[in-house]
């Protein structure tokens, strides 16, 4: 079960597809949400990642840094990021300790039976650290709900 509503949000530092480090605390000032999927190139992460890219001026406007994160390599998430446009960062959480913390890994992935690979999930961070919204789907084909998302950036502001 991924973390809860309430918890305060564990701290992280990852390196992004420009293998350069990130880490949460970098966006203090900020309401953060963290999209974890499971794998680049698939068609329901280029579908969620892609709905996010198309609006990322509403994120924008609710004072929200968008962070995608998924165990592949940062090498490949820098070529799925060019490839899809992709305008937020794209972290390789490719030791799983980012995805074991928030609790959002699966032991075996639905498809393919992969071990270790992010649920689909996705968490609010307000600008305090504590997660205002926290969902992660069993089913990899579900897309989180941008409008609950959205619903809880705005009682942030």
């Amino acid at each position: 079960m991924a973390l809860p509503k309430g918890t305060k949000a564990p701290d992280f530092t990852l390196y992004d597809s420009e293998k350069k480090k990130v880490s949460l605390h970098d966006f203090k000032s900020k309401n953060v949400v963290l999209l974890f999927f499971p794998l680049a190139f698939s068609s329901v992460c280029t579908k969620e990642l892609c709905s996010i890219r198309d609006d990322i001026g509403n994120y924008g406007n609710l004072d929200a840094q968008i962070l995608g994160i998924s165990v592949d390599s940062l090498y490949s998430l820098d070529k799925f990021r060019k490839e899809q446009q992709l305008n937020f960062p794209l972290l390789s959480d490719f030791n799983k300790d980012v995805s074991k913390a928030y609790d959002v890994l699966y032991e075996t992935f639905p498809a393919f039976e992969m071990k270790g690979v992010s649920k689909r999930a996705a968490f609010v961070i307000n600008k305090d650290g504590a997660i205002i919204y926290s969902e992660a789907r069993e089913v990899p084909s579900e897309l989180p709900d941008f409008e609950l998302i959205k619903s809880a950036l705005q009682a942030a502001s």
